[in-house]
């Protein structure tokens, strides 16, 4: 395979601290010898672990790209243990652009990898990532919201792994992140993502979600910036002494099945009938559907397919067919105390 045609502004193997750039050549319309400048900063200090922090995966999630960038800003050598690289706005165009995809290419770069040097701008970012970070990287958190469509309870999140091991250093680090809610995840689409990237490379990996509508909150990015912190903690490059830690816990939460996810079959005017922390029976209206092509309809409605807590819904007012209305996750175990 060719080499990548991006090329680092910053050495990954300096001490001190670094701002620069991922570079990749782009010739477009209103710059023939252009380029996508994706900002990035490595933080070094001697011998140690490796941290990849990422956000703006998907250009319309925000807490990432806020908490990383204030973490870029802040954060000096001095204050760390070995190697942290910070990428706030992963997929830069479509962070831009403030949408989920790229503008250049339509491409999600979640569902991307492991990408291609000879491919679409997208494909390019995520084959970068494949074959020059994560291979740098001990530790990987990749920071999501719900973007402009969805609407999330605040959790960090795991994978089920098949190397057990593996899949309780992840849990570990998901604990250490701290948020209200930790979440065992299941995937209906995992083709391409860089979840299953960093985890198939053997990466202490943790996604998470936080909030969504397309903005954030001060609630949110406090989860962010503090999640972060017991996160760099937890993986040994900042010291423990040094993040404030109140008493806290986190609910875990599990995904078991597809039954978890309710999809419409209808497009139209949507009416949640459950707000997010509720709990729900199965058999429960979780929203419903109005025809708004005429008045008189009776609307459809859409019921939990288990119990559980409703812990994700659809954002927008409008709903179209195949959308996810809700997620009904299993309660786990409650207040488990968060430790670094």
């Amino acid at each position: 395979m060719r080499a990548s045609p991006i090329s680092p502004t910053v050495d990954f193997e300096a001490d001190g601290e670094q701002h620069g750039f991922l570079k990749l050549p782009y010739s477009r319309n209103d710059s023939a010898w252009g380029a996508v400048m994706i900002p990035i900063t490595v933080i070094k200090r001697g011998d140690g672990p490796t941290v990849l922090l990422t956000g703006g995966n998907h250009g319309d999630e925000y807490e990432g790209p806020i908490a990383l960038s204030k973490l870029a800003s802040t954060l000096k050598a001095g204050d760390i243990n070995g190697r942290l690289i910070v990428v706030p706005f992963m997929n830069y165009p479509a962070f831009r652009a403030g949408t989920r995809t790229s503008p250049i290419d339509a491409g999600n770069l979640n569902r991307s990898f492991p990408g291609h040097p000879d491919g679409t701008v997208t494909q390019k970012i995520a084959d970068y990532f494949q074959r020059h970070l994560l291979p740098l990287a001990d530790y990987v958190l990749d920071i999501h919201a719900g973007g402009r469509t969805l609407d999330f309870l605040p959790f960090a999140a795991t994978h089920v792994l098949a190397d057990a091991r593996q899949q309780a250093r992840c849990e570990a680090a998901m604990r250490a992140f701290g948020a209200p809610y930790s979440m065992r995840m299941l995937e209906l689409d995992s083709v391409g993502l860089y979840d299953s990237a960093a985890e198939e490379a053997g990466k202490v990996f943790v996604s998470t979600e936080l909030g969504g509508g397309g903005s954030s909150t001060a609630a949110s990015v406090a989860i962010a910036e503090r999640g972060v912190y017991g996160f760099l903690a937890h993986a040994g490059i900042i010291d423990k002494e040094s993040v404030i830690s109140e008493a806290r816990t986190t609910t875990l939460l599990d995904m078991p099945d597809g039954a978890c996810y309710t999809t419409s079959e209808h497009a139209g005017l949507l009416e949640m009938c459950r707000d997010l922390g509720d709990m729900v029976s199965e058999g429960d209206v979780l929203a419903r559907v109005h025809d708004i092509t005429r008045s008189g309809a009776t609307p459809v409605e859409y019921r939990a397919k288990r119990a559980g807590l409703l812990a994700a819904r659809h954002f927008p007012g409008l709903v179209q067919t195949g959308d996810t209305v809700a997620v009904v996750a299993d309660i786990i175990e409650r207040n488990i105390p968060v430790t670094i």
